[in-house]
């Protein structure tokens, strides 16, 4: 990835674009499970997701209950994602 400093709602757009061309791949290695090329591209979209929630998680916290909250009441009593002010 560049050395790119995106601001929260950057980082929430990079995080949908890739989550939903990784989606669109998985759907299309459905009816085509031996094209290559798709599943390199699927592969390439997955990395460039799990990157980009990687910064935002370090930056602002778990996007869901599921990513790396240290519990589940860190989850429940802290701000929900879209309450966290931009740093």
């Amino acid at each position: 990835m560049e050395n790119e400093k995106l601001s929260k709602n950057e980082l929430l757009m990079k995080i949908m674009e890739y989550k939903f061309s990784a989606n669109d791949m998985a759907l299309f290695l459905d009816t085509h499970p031996c094209d290559e090329k798709a599943l390199k591209l699927h592969n390439e979209y997955v990395e460039k997701l799990n990157e980009y929630k990687r910064i935002y998680e370090k930056e602002y916290g778990p996007l869901t209950i599921y990513d790396e909250a240290d519990s589940w009441s860190d989850w429940v009593y802290e701000a929900w994602p879209w309450e966290r002010s931009e740093k």
